[in-house]
């Protein structure tokens, strides 16, 4: 997907509503008050020393870095917003942190993230497991960041 193709994923996440529910959609997941678009996803094995899940990280981010030029444009430039600590607080009461920040927490370190009216938009790139693969994500949620 182009960085076109991403902002209007972003866009139509923004004007249909919510969930009642957690569970897929055609861009992710969602759940009451989130959504969570999988914008890109690289799955594979990497090589034991790092170096080609390193050079994957950097395209991520640099993609990450893009698209936060671009959003930047319509919102102003974003706060950096690191995770760390709702995934302590996670990980010691389960139920204090909501989702989708709690769920974030677990494979974004840190965030870039905007207040849109009655929205926060966030850009990150999610680390998963063993296999160290990588997704591009944005966030549309009503829900307060912890």
């Amino acid at each position: 997907m182009s960085s076109a193709d991403h902002i209007a994923a972003i866009d139509l996440l923004r004007a249909r509503g919510f969930p009642e529910a957690s569970g897929r959609s055609e861009f992710g997941y969602g759940g009451p008050g989130y959504h969570i678009a999988e914008l890109a996803t690289q799955d594979q094995l990497w090589d034991d020393d790092g170096t080609a899940h390193g050079e994957a990280e950097e395209q991520y981010e640099a993609e990450r870095d893009a698209l936060t030029v671009l959003l930047a444009q319509r919102w102003g430039e974003p706060q950096h917003f690191s995770l760390a600590s709702a995934l302590l607080r996670a990980m010691a009461r389960p139920t204090e942190i909501p989702d989708p920040w709690a769920t974030l927490s677990e494979s974004v370190p840190d965030l870039h993230l905007w207040r849109a009216e009655e929205h926060w938009i966030a850009l990150g790139v999610a680390r998963w497991g063993e296999r160290r693969a990588l997704q591009l994500v944005a966030v549309v949620t009503e829900v307060d960041p912890p």
